[in-house]
């Protein structure tokens, strides 16, 4: 499997926060920690945006039955 690097907007595009949720959730221990790509700037791992993406469907799901 290939490790694809997203920065900050695409991931607020694929998950539809905004910049200070995301931060937010961060700083909770509920989002994914980003990752230093050297200098000021940072990425997060595509495939653990997708892991947090399908474990909020399921909690969704679930609370909803």
């Amino acid at each position: 499997m290939e490790n694809r690097i997203l920065r900050l907007h695409a991931v607020m595009a694929k998950t539809g926060l905004s910049r200070s949720a995301i931060y937010l959730r961060v700083n909770q221990g509920r989002f994914p920690k980003s990752i230093s790509l050297g200098g000021r700037a940072i990425g997060w791992v595509e495939a653990e945006i997708d892991e947090w993406i399908n474990r909020q469907i399921e909690h969704s799901r679930k609370t909803t039955k």
